[in-house]
């Protein structure tokens, strides 16, 4: 297995990976247009874990010039419990530091136990203090 940025040409076989292996409810639907925007932008942002040509995880790093946020943590469910995902993590935190940054943050979904117990194991910790607050740009 190799952790690396993900290619161009493999961007709708990462949507399809999601469809599976993801986190999808109470999140707007992952479109071809915006992970190609996402590409476009910080073509380093999104590492893929491949097993020769299956891709068996995922992460978006994403760096905003001032914060680093982790989205889309993804593992193949028949490859779940082998380090893939600490893995990633461990990636999206070497370009974060090599950016500059000084803290990361997760978005979990609260009903999502097996992630809490990754991130968890990660050193990631549930912040109290805040909740998030969305608002849809489109209908």
């Amino acid at each position: 297995m190799i952790l690396r940025r993900a290619a161009a040409h493999e961007l709708g076989s990462i949507l399809d990976f999601w469809a599976v292996a993801a986190e999808n409810d109470n999140r707007p639907v992952d479109s071809p247009a915006a992970v190609d925007a996402l590409h476009q932008r910080d073509p380093d942002a999104l590492i893929v874990a491949v097993d020769g040509e299956e891709i068996v995880g995922t992460v978006i790093a994403g760096w905003d010039g001032w914060r680093c946020h982790l989205y889309r943590l993804a593992v193949a469910p028949s490859r779940r419990r082998e380090g893939i995902g600490r893995a990633l993590i461990d990636a999206a935190e070497r370009r974060f530091r090599a950016l500059g940054g000084i803290r990361a943050d997760a978005m979990v979904l609260d009903d999502n136990a097996d992630a809490h117990g990754a991130w968890s194991a990660g050193g990631y910790r549930r912040q109290a203090e805040w909740s998030r607050w969305v608002k849809p740009l489109r209908s």
